[in-house]
C-alpha cells in the first residue's frame, strides 16, 4: 500500500509515518508513503496557497492552481483520491476495509475553509467525514483514516488481533486486563484466571454485548438482523435485558 499525502504542513504526517507500528511497516516494505508539499507548486514568491472566497464569507480557501498541480504530480487522476471533510460520508470500519484493498491512495489535507469545489469535482473520489464536528487540521483527519486503513494490510498486525477488535463483527470489544492481578482493590475477573477457554469465550461475548448495549445500541439493532448474530448471542442479550426490547 502506498499513501500520498498532499499537505501544507508535511512535518505533521511525517512524524506519524516515522513512529511506532507504522515505522516498522515502512521498514518491512509493507507500506510506502509520499508527502507532497502543496506550497512547492505555488506560483508567486510568497508561495501563496489560499485566497478569499467568491460571494463573501469568513475564512480563506485553498487555491485550485497549486493544489491541482500537486495532484497531477502524483498522477491522481489514475488513483483513488480522498478528501476529508465534515460534509462527507461517515467513516466506518467497513470503509477502512474497502480502502485497504486499494494499492494506492491519495489524501488531500484541507485547511482554512477547505478546498475549491472544482478540485472536488475533477479529482476527488471520496469525501469522508470523521464525525459531526469540525477540525482545523486536515492532516490529523487524514491520518485517522490512514491509521485505520494501514493496520488492515496483511502482515502489519496479526489476523487474530484484528478479528477480536471492536466493529470486527458489529460488537464493541470486551474489557481486557493485565498484571497486577489486584490494582487499587480492583481484581481481575476470576473467569480470566480460570484457564477454561470456553468459559472465557462466553464471558467475553457477554461483555461485548453488554458494552455495545450501553454505548452503541444502534450497532446491536443492525447486527441482530445479520448472519453474524447467533442464537447464543440472542439468549445472552435476552438475559441481560430480562426479555425487554431496547431502543437504539
Amino acid at each position: 500500500m502506498r499513501f500520498n499525502v498532499l499537505t501544507l504542513f508535511p512535518e505533521i504526517p511525517a512524524a506519524f509515518f516515522e513512529s511506532s507500528i507504522m515505522a516498522k511497516a515502512v521498514e518491512r516494505g509493507l507500506i510506502t508513503y509520499n508527502l507532497v508539499n502543496i506550497r512547492d507548486f505555488a506560483y508567486d514568491k510568497h508561495r501563496t496557497c489560499d485566497d478569499l472566497t467568491y460571494g463573501g464569507g469568513a475564512g480563506m480557501l485553498l487555491l485550485p492552481q497549486p493544489l491541482s498541480l500537486a495532484l497531477d504530480s502524483v498522477q491522481a487522476a489514475e488513483k483513488r483520491v480522498i478528501y476529508v471533510t465534515p460534509s462527507g460520508k461517515p467513516f466506518t470500519q467497513a470503509c477502512a476495509a474497502e480502502l485497504a484493498r486499494e494499492n494506492e491512495l491519495v489524501f488531500i489535507c484541507g485547511r482554512y475553509e477547505g478546498i475549491d469545489q472544482r478540485i472536488i469535482d475533477e479529482y476527488v473520489d471520496d469525501e469522508i467525514s470523521l464525525g459531526d464536528y469540525v477540525m482545523s487540521s486536515g492532516e490529523l483527519a487524514a491520518l485517522v483514516i490512514i491509521d485505520a486503513v494501514y493496520r488492515l494490510i496483511d502482515g502489519v498486525i496479526s489476523r487474530e488481533s484484528l478479528e477480536e477488535e471492536s466493529f470486527s463483527d458489529g460488537l464493541l470489544e470486551y474489557p481486557q486486563y493485565t498484571r497486577p492481578q489486584i490494582f487499587r482493590d480492583r481484581a481481575v475477573p476470576e473467569v480470566l484466571l480460570s484457564g477454561h477457554h470456553e468459559h472465557i469465550r462466553k464471558w467475553r461475548l457477554e461483555q461485548r454485548i453488554r458494552k455495545t448495549l450501553a454505548m452503541r445500541p444502534d450497532l446491536l439493532t443492525a447486527i441482530r438482523s445479520s448472519p453474524e448474530w447467533t442464537k447464543e448471542a440472542e439468549l445472552i442479550l435476552q438475559e441481560i435485558t430480562n426479555g425487554r426490547e431496547f431502543n437504539s
